[in-house]
């Protein structure tokens, strides 16, 4: 698996959770692109089972990206739900990295969500 092949599968999967609304003033975000566009990132992605370092957990709790609506509410973005064998081949990838990198999961994290905010951006508005 490459850094490629990770922000594909995190990507998709995200994309996956729009459409959505802001619980607190009902804001509509339709797309990915359009919540990066309206949102503003709060704090680093966390990952509470690699900050435990349970790397082979069987009911992974995932990685968390948070980001204020403009009404001032804090949005969650997560990877629940994604099936168990993509969460341990992303967390088996993210260790190896992490030992070659550098031991800042948080920092890593945060490096791969830019990453996908950026390749959202970059990309044309359908």
């Amino acid at each position: 698996m490459t850094e490629a092949d990770v922000i594909r599968a995190v990507r998709q999967y995200v994309e996956g959770l729009f459409p959505r609304s802001c619980p607190t003033c009902g804001r509509h975000f339709a797309t990915l692109r359009d919540y990066i566009l309206a949102t503003k990132p709060i704090g680093p992605a966390l990952s509470y089972d690699v900050e435990l370092g349970d790397w082979d957990t069987q009911q992974p709790l995932g990685v968390i990206a948070c980001a204020n609506c403009p009404c001032g509410s804090t949005l969650a973005v997560t990877t629940e739900g994604m099936p168990v064998t993509k969460h341990l081949a992303l967390f088996a990838w993210l260790r190896i990295e992490l030992q070659r990198r550098g031991p800042n999961a948080e920092l890593f994290l945060d490096y791969l969500r830019q990453r996908i905010r950026r390749q959202v951006l970059a990309e044309s508005k359908d």
